[in-house]
């Protein structure tokens, strides 16, 4: 019932930009907190940003001041904004419905930054 769907990933030179989009069906929107995720070769998957019903964020050190979650009620879409991209931000990166008693995925859209 729950589908979520990252687009936007790509190739980008360092100190590029991308912004990731994830569309959201089979809830009700508006009432979820969400989050985007990356999980890079070997590693584990990581919080990014996270974005609550009312629209408050919080974003792990490695992206502040770099990167921008919001989300769209309207069109039931979050996005992340990437921008200052650096090499180890290579990862693919999943959105995140955050449910009281587990998280429910998207397939995940990869992100390469290189020269």
């Amino acid at each position: 019932q729950v589908q979520l769907v990252e687009s936007g990933g790509g190739l980008v030179q360092p100190g590029g930009s991308l912004r990731l989009s994830c569309a959201a069906s089979g809830i009700i929107f508006r009432l979820n907190a969400m989050g985007w995720y990356r999980q890079a070769p070997g590693k584990q998957r990581d919080l990014v940003a996270f974005i609550t019903s009312g629209g408050t964020t919080n974003y792990a050190d490695s992206v502040k001041g770099r990167f921008t979650i919001s989300r769209d009620n309207a069109k039931n879409t979050m996005y992340l904004q990437m921008n200052s991209l650096k090499p180890g931000d290579t990862a693919v990166y999943y959105c995140s419905l955050l449910a009281s008693d587990r998280n429910y995925w998207g397939q995940g859209t990869q992100v390469t930054v290189s020269s």
